[in-house]
Formats: C-alpha cells, sequence, structure tokens
C-alpha cells in the first residue's frame, strides 16, 4: 500500500508566481486562480530526494508538500524567500492541514476526516486534495485573524458600556481596513466559492472536489466567516457615527464657548473702554 501525505501551510495573504515561475523558467503568466507546481528537477538542489515529491503554490499565500518531511520544507521555503521577498518564515506552521492519499487496489475507494482510500492514484486527486487543503489552511488563517479584532472591539464596547469612546479615528481606520482585507481575502483570494479549472472537465474531479469542499466545511466556513465580517461592519459604522457625533458636540461647544468670549469682550469694550 502506497501513501502520499499532504501537508499545507500558510506563510502571507499574497505570493507572486509568476516571479517564482519565471525563476524557475516559464514566461507564461499564471492567472489569479491558477498555481504553480514545483516537481521534479524543479525541485533539484533545494532538497536531495526528489522522488514523489511536490510543491503547490497558491497566489492566496498557501504552499502544500505532498511526501516532504519538516527539514525540507523549511529548505524550500528558505529558498522561496530568495526569489519572492513576500514570503516570511515567521511562525511558519501555526496554521497546518493535513490530508493522505492512500492507494489499495484491494479496498474500497472511501473519503475519510484525515485520509482518502483510492484504487489507483490519478493526477487530478493531487490537484484537488492540494486546493481544498489551501483553501482549508488559510481561511484558518482569516479565522484567527478575524478573532483578534474581534478581541479588539470588545474592549471599545466594554469602554462604552462605562459610557467612554476612547477609540481613536485611526484605530477606526485601521480595524475598517482588516475587516475589508478579511472581506477581499475569502471572496477574492481564497476564491472559496469557485472550483478549480480542471472540475469543469473532469466529473471525478468535480465529484471529488464537492466531497472534499464538504469534509473541510468550507462552505459552512466562508458562511460564517461573511456573517462576522457583515457583522464587524455594522460596528465599525456605529463606533464610526458615535465617533463623529462627539466630534461635532465638541464642535458646537467650542463655537458657544468662542461666541461667549467674543460677547464677554463687546460688553468689556462698552463699559470699560470709555
Amino acid at each position: 500500500m502506497a501513501e502520499t501525505e499532504f501537508k499545507a501551510i500558510v506563510l502571507n495573504n499574497e505570493i507572486n508566481l509568476n516571479k517564482i515561475s519565471q525563476h524557475f523558467g516559464s514566461n507564461r503568466k499564471l492567472k489569479w486562480e491558477e498555481y504553480l507546481i514545483l516537481k521534479g528537477t524543479e525541485l533539484q538542489g533545494i532538497v536531495r530526494e526528489i522522488e514523489m515529491k511536490r510543491v503547490y503554490l497558491f497566489h492566496f499565500g498557501s504552499i502544500v508538500f505532498l511526501n516532504f518531511q519538516y527539514h525540507e520544507i523549511m529548505d524550500v521555503i528558505n529558498y522561496l524567500k530568495t526569489i519572492e521577498n513576500g514570503i516570511h518564515d515567521t511562525n511558519t506552521f501555526k496554521y497546518v492541514d493535513e490530508y493522505k492519499i492512500e492507494i489499495n487496489s484491494e479496498s474500497e475507494s472511501a473519503i475519510n476526516n484525515d485520509y482518502m482510500v483510492t484504487k489507483q492514484i490519478a493526477e487530478y486527486q493531487f490537484d484537488i486534495v492540494s486546493t481544498v487543503l489551501a483553501k482549508s489552511v488559510a481561511l484558518e488563517k482569516i479565522e484567527s485573524d478575524i478573532s483578534r479584532v474581534l478581541d479588539e472591539i470588545e474592549e471599545v464596547v466594554n469602554n462604552l458600556y462605562r459610557g467612554e469612546l476612547t477609540v481613536s479615528d485611526e484605530k477606526l481606520a485601521k480595524m475598517s481596513a482588516s475587516i475589508l482585507e478579511f472581506k477581499l481575502s475569502t471572496i477574492s483570494y481564497v476564491m472559496l466559492l469557485d472550483k478549480p479549472a480542471i472540475t469543469w472537465n473532469n466529473e471525478e474531479a468535480s465529484e471529488l472536489f464537492d466531497e472534499l469542499t464538504i469534509l473541510f466545511e468550507l462552505t459552512d466556513r466562508y458562511e460564517k466567516l461573511r456573517h462576522k465580517i457583515d457583522t464587524l461592519m455594522d460596528i465599525i459604522e456605529v463606533f464610526s457615527g458615535l465617533a463623529h457625533s462627539k466630534r461635532g458636540t465638541r464642535l458646537e461647544w467650542a463655537v458657544i464657548i468662542l461666541i461667549g468670549i467674543e460677547i464677554c469682550l463687546s460688553l468689556f469694550a462698552l463699559f470699560f473702554e470709555k
């Protein structure tokens, strides 16, 4: 029984695949929905053993390694860093998703939580499993980042209970930018609702993608994220309204004080400068 082990990590919000592709001798411009595969001679000089190994790189920051050990993964990442400055290896394995394909001609085909069994391996299976894992691990990072923003907003809400609005315009702007970035990442970057191109021409690939999408709960997780993002945007709008109201009140008081000072000066001039 042969096995193929998949390990997916996410290094950044975006990777310039065209830059990496050009380094390996390809001048074809990759579209946003396409991925880059490194295998065979492309891995020579990076890792010692290249047999049965390949690397899938995705525009939205995920990398999937097939049959790689920890030190080999780090060798690849360090090599890619010399090509693409956008790749960071800080907390490399903070977000990880793993899966396995077992090839067993004597067993029934099956798809489980951690592995799938197939009687005969097909190229599309590598592509589909890698794509789903890449989306899943990217989604995990977005989920974590949103939780961090929620914690920040909770602190502001707690201050509001005490009648204090301590958030600055700059912080509000940063929060809004983060939320919009999450929305852009989940819809455009990760393309959670889009199927890989291979699924349009291969029925088996389409079925596998649909099953793995359900298994990794990509659609459900996306919907939960979308609701959280919408809720966050609503909260930010409330904060912005309160901040503008507070600023307007201060301006009104400033105008009243200036009018009062002007009246006092006029009375002083009227009664004491004769």
